[in-house]
Formats: C-alpha cells, structure tokens, sequence
C-alpha cells in the first residue's frame, strides 16, 4: 500500500471521527436538555396538589375502535385517491379514501359521519378482524371525566352506552344516561409521522375518525344531566362532543331545537360554576355559527387544538371554516390568535347568562399556551401548562413514566410572543420551561412539549390534555 493511500485512508478515518464526536456531542446535549426541561416540568407538576373538585361533562358516549390506518387500508383494500378532496360527510369508499388523504396530507386531525350503514358497518367488521385493533371507552366527556377522576375529581358525565363500558369507567365517576344495549361506534384510523400512503407522506401524527352515531348527534341525556346538575353543584361545567351534529342528517328544526336547550342550561348556570367548551373539528358553517352563539358566548374557558384555533378565528370574524391549518404553527402567530379571539370573546354583555372569557388554552404538538384574565377564577396558570405538556406525553405513549429516551423536542430555542416586528423574543430555559408574562388584563404561560417518538396513541389526546390542565385551575 503506497504511502498516498495510507495517508488517504488516515484522513478519513480523521474525518469520520471527528463528525461522529460531533453527531454524538449534539445528541448528548440534546438529551442532557430534554432531560433538565422533563425536570423544570415535573417540578412545576408537584409544587401543587388537586383538591378533590366537583366537575360535571357532558356530552355523549362510545366505543373507541382504534386501528393502524396504513395497515386498515391494507386490508380493506382501499387505496390512495389519485386527488385528495374534502366531502361534508363520507357516502361511498372513493369519497373515505378522497377524505382520509385529504387530512393525511397535511396530518390534520378530523371527524366525520359515513351516512352509508353498509359501507361503516363493513370499515367495523374489517378493523374488529384485524389482531391489533383496540376497543376502548370514546367520547369527549368520557375520556375527559377519566382523566379527571383519575386526577382526583368527584364528576358527574351526562353520556350513554353499554353496562360493560360505563363499568369501565373509574368509582368517582357518576353516569346520568340510560345503558346501551350495544354502544356507537367511532373508528379511529391512526397513523404516524412519516407513514406513506399512495404518493402522500404524513407530516406528524393523527388520525381520521368516522362514525355513523345516530345517537349522541341528539345530546340524548342533556334533560337528566340538567336535573342532576342542580344536586351536584359542580365547580366547573364541561360541555364538548358536539361535532356530532357536523353534517348530521337532522329533521329541519331539530338541531336549533337541541343546541336552544343546551344554551338553556348554560344560562341558567349559577356564575361560581365556571363553563368550559371543548371545541373539536367542525366543517358545516351554519352549525358552527350556531355553537358561537349559543355555546361559546356562554362560556368563561375555550380549549381547542392548532386546526380549531383558526377555525374559531375565522368563524367569528368573517362567518366561515377552515378545513386544515399548519400542522407546526409559530407560536408567534398562535398568540395572535388568542389574543384575538380574547378580543373578541371578553367583551361579551353579560346578559340573558352570557359570560365574558376569562381563559383559553390551546394543546398543539410543539407547545401548549394557556391565556387566563387577570383577577379571574382560573389559578395556577404555570402549573397548568405544565401539567398540560407532560400529560400530552404520558397518553400518546401510554405510558405515565416519561422516557426521554422516546422524546423530542420540535420548540425552538426562543420565540416571539407575537408576529409584530416590536414583539419580545423570549429564550427557552431549560431549567425553568414554562415561560409566563402578563400583557394588558392578562396573563400567558407557554410550555414546551415533550413530542412522544414512540406513539401508541393519538385519539383523545386532546381531551386528555385539556381536562388535565382544566382541573389544575379549577377554584
């Protein structure tokens, strides 16, 4: 071997080395500070403990049919669409596979009804056969009422479905609705960061959800749950689960009929009763509206995800939806946002039961905000935050020990709190993560996210997350 080639081959032995010091210096620092964030969260987490409140939810109540969406459409032999295309509600299989690209593409959550019981009852037989799907306890109120029972709550859940499932549920949770013989299914075809379908690539991970509930669209136990909810006397009111009546083939009149008695009840609630609503994915307008004017006005909390946000922003100021939004939105321009719905929303007259808002969290991927007004009910806004972001973790991996090992972190060093050239630039500290300023009459308190690399779960994430952070804050 001539001399040359020694020296050649030395030199990228060199070379090699000096780029894997540098790859495994990144990953070592990179762990050493997920590690100090996991910490400064925990540490906010414990520095408080949950009294036992009373929280009553409603509404509605299901069956969870999980299933690996790549794998499902395997097996049901449905392929990506040659055109992603957003439909209202899924009548045929072209338009479930047009819809599920449609979201896939741009990893954005959503929920729709198939008005086709042959062809839902066919997607059911089809996941139920699969060896790996999961059957568990669905619905907005009922994963929420879990989660807050878990967390030490006294709760009461207007919702239905069958013995078993209500047997599931943990003691401290009472159930005003009549049992089910069988439950309402809702299929949650998941995927991961990364998954391929046809020519699309998910930029994150979620799911698309179908159903062909003939039940919850009509807020069946909202009478019970009313007259137990003058016994109970709650501190706070949780109403969500009202995508059900998105495209639902109602009667004329019915749904106005349905949506007038739940603004019935939210006004009639006595002021120390703090009310929450949960927003979800909603693409009929008319419906939307509805909500704005007969739930949302009569409501001191929002919480919604990074695809409700605008979705709320755009209905209340220029009366339309968006279907999808950045799956990885700045920060900067999600504070606007809250900001501007804060706007618009703690003006309210507070007449005929309306509420002025007084707070507002929205649960993305990257980061989790909570804005509070000064002076109002809501405590523990930093506390709350945290807890928000390491609950996010401990659902998506299913697991209550936070692995670092299975973390990221996609939040950058700093961050502007607004898209305006004079806005503050505020750093990540590592050692103290949840950062918290007060503007004006308010407060708000961010928290990096500790994003989950090993997912077993997307579907209720949210719930999850908002009704922990929720509780925290609970006077």
């Amino acid at each position: 071997m001539s001399v040359k080639t020694i020296a050649l081959f030395s030199l990228v032995a060199l070379i090699t080395a000096y780029l894997a010091k540098i790859y495994f210096d990144k990953s070592g620092r990179s762990s050493d500070r997920i590690n100090h964030i996991l910490s400064g969260l925990l540490r906010a987490e414990e520095k408080i403990s949950l009294p036992r409140t009373r929280v009553a939810l409603g509404f509605g109540g299901c069956e969870d049919l999980i299933v690996d969406g790549m794998s499902f459409f395997e097996k049901f032999n449905l392929e990506a669409p040659e055109q992603p295309k957003h439909h209202d509600f899924v009548a045929n299989r072209d338009e479930l596979s047009q819809l599920f690209g449609y979201f896939f593409q741009h990893g954005a959550a959503a929920e729709r009804f198939v008005s086709n019981n042959t062809l839902f009852k066919e997607l059911t037989d089809t996941a139920f056969a699969m060896s790996d799907h999961k059957s568990i306890l669905g619905g907005n109120a009922p994963v929420m009422a879990r989660r807050m029972a878990n967390e030490g709550a006294e709760v009461l859940l207007g919702a239905r479905f069958t013995k078993e499932l209500r047997e599931s549920l943990p003691e401290a949770v009472k159930v005003v609705g009549d049992d089910l013989d069988v439950n309402d299914i809702h299929l949650l075809m998941e995927y991961k960061s990364g998954d391929k379908w046809g020519r699309f690539t998910s930029p994150r991970a979620n799911r698309l959800i179908v159903h062909s509930d003939e039940s919850n669209p009509y807020i069946e136990t909202l009478e019970g749950f009313e007259a137990e909810i003058k016994k109970f006397k709650p501190a706070a009111l949780v109403v969500g689960g009202l995508q059900m009546l998105d495209n639902f083939p109602f009667e004329e009149g019915e749904r106005m009929q349905r949506l007038l008695k739940l603004k019935n009840l939210l006004a009639s609630t006595p002021k120390k009763t703090s009310i929450h609503f949960e927003m979800a994915s909603f693409t009929d307008e008319e419906l939307l509206k509805e909500i704005k004017d007969n739930v949302v006005l009569y409501s001191d909390s929002l919480g919604m995800n990074e695809q409700e946000l605008p979705n709320l922003v755009s209905i209340l100021t220029k009366g339309k939806v968006t279907l999808v939004a950045d799956a990885y939105p700045r920060i900067a321009s999600v504070l606007d946002q809250m900001r501007h719905v804060y706007d618009l929303l703690s003006n309210t007259e507070e007449v005929d039961g309306k509420r002025k808002l007084t707070r507002i969290h929205v649960h993305t991927l990257a980061y989790q905000a909570i804005l509070t007004k000064k002076g109002s009910q809501w405590k523990n806004t930093m506390h709350a935050t945290a807890k928000a972001s390491l609950t996010a973790f401990r659902h998506v991996c299913d697991s209550k020990y936070i692995d670092t090992q299975k973390a990221r972190l996609i939040m950058d060093d700093s961050f502007s709190t607004s898209t305006m050239q004079s806005a503050q630039r505020i750093p990540l500290e590592v050692n103290r993560p949840v950062s918290c300023w007060e503007e004006r009459d308010y407060q708000i308190c961010l928290a990096p996210g500790l994003v989950c690399t090993k997912v077993v779960q997307t579907g209720g994430g949210g719930d999850n997350i908002s009704s922990a952070g929720l509780l925290v804050q609970v006077d």
